[in-house]
């Protein structure tokens, strides 16, 4: 990042943290995408709370920033297993923030498995969680009666110009990975199963670069409204796949599940917009299929008469050119910071919770202010 770019960034976030200022003092543990702007927003985040942890996810780690950062605060390795497990994340958060005010920050609802857990038998107190995903919406709110306060910004207006651009960056990275093998999308049949933000993103920037485009989500009212902007909709996930060239899952719910897979057809390519946990059952399939490596970001998967690839391993394919999306993300940013600070306060109930619309306008006019030129 150059330095005008640099001080433009941290005198936004200066700003947000001014009008959204911390309460008492709180210990924050933060997953997140560790990419070359992500430590403006570490920095900002120290500035309302004392950082116990950043938490990488494993697919996204920007070496030189995973080097900037730790010079500076403490980084701790991230895995589902380490918070699905309600003794170890209990152990681990007392080993990390024991007997503190504690503000989790998510992005796939990682905290949700051992939540209830956490806030019961943690010496200190759990103020609350802000969730940054639709996938980590869905997580906590499946848990239904919640033990704290969870602050999604999954569903923010803000957040519709980052998912739309992560569509696009979705399809040009998909692109890209083709092409290094020789080959081109152009023309070819195409399956979207989700139709949420990024998912209709993907389909609408597939159909602008010529590919046919069928669209499955077990939302019937989103299949409806695939059908009303001219897609051609599926009812089921297998007849979906079944002529599709190419496959892009955006559901952040396990898309593809082990049954699924002998739908696909032979030479398909099959990527994810998160990460291959959460999107598709790849370890399924470890005892039938064979995998070979056939090119930078490209596995073969095979058994007889029958293969497919996947791209990136599975995980969330814009990833391999770093998830750009520019400044846009800065909003979403701004609004977790500005949830971290209100949860800072302990004035929320439990429950699932979204920033007022004051506060999002607050912060749109900030960034316009900052970015707008």
């Amino acid at each position: 990042m150059e330095t005008p770019e640099r001080a433009r960034l941290d005198a936004f976030f200066r700003r947000i943290t001014a009008q959204f200022p911390a309460g008492q003092a709180i210990t924050t543990l933060v997953i997140t995408h560790l990419l070359p702007e992500r430590p403006a927003f570490l920095r900002a985040m120290a500035a309302v709370s004392t950082i116990g942890a950043v938490l990488p996810k494993p697919r996204s780690i920007h070496q030189p920033t995973l080097g900037t950062v730790r010079r500076t605060l403490p980084v701790h390795d991230l895995s589902r297993e380490r918070f699905t497990d309600e003794t170890q994340a209990l152990h681990y958060l007392e080993d990390t923030a024991g007997g503190q005010d504690v503000v989790l920050v998510d992005i796939g609802g990682y905290f949700a498995a051992s939540l209830d857990t956490l806030v019961e038998k943690f010496s200190g107190r759990i103020l609350g969680v802000v969730e940054d995903t639709e996938n980590g919406h869905q997580r906590y709110a499946a848990l239904g009666s919640l033990p704290c306060p969870v602050v999604s910004v999954a569903r923010s207006p803000l957040k519709d110009c980052e998912d739309h651009l992560v569509g696009r960056s979705i399809v040009f990275s998909t692109d890209a990975l083709v092409r290094a093998r020789g080959d081109i999308l152009t023309s070819r049949s195409a399956c979207v199963i989700g139709f949420g933000k990024i998912g209709r993103s993907i389909a609408q920037t597939l159909r602008a670069q010529d590919l046919r485009v069928t669209v499955y989500d077990n939302d019937a009212v989103k299949r409806v409204q695939a059908h009303a902007l001219g897609f051609r909709t599926s009812a089921s996930t297998t007849e979906a796949v079944h002529d599709a060239e190419l496959v892009l899952c955006a559901t952040g719910n396990l898309a593809l599940r082990h049954e699924d897979f002998a739908a696909l057809r032979n030479g398909a390519y099959l990527g994810s917009v998160t990460s291959s946990e959460d999107e598709l059952e790849l370890g399924s399939l470890d005892d039938l299929y064979e995998r070979h490596s056939v090119g930078p970001q490209l596995t073969r998967y095979e058994v007889t008469g029958h293969y497919f690839y996947v791209l990136a391993d599975g995980g969330a394919v814009n990833f391999v050119h770093g998830a750009a999306v520019g400044t846009y993300i800065h909003l979403v940013q701004a609004e977790i910071l500005a949830a971290t600070a209100a949860l800072s306060h302990a004035r929320l109930q439990p429950g699932l919770h979204e920033m007022p619309a004051a506060d999002r306008d607050t912060i749109a006019r900030t960034w316009l202010r900052h970015f707008e030129r």
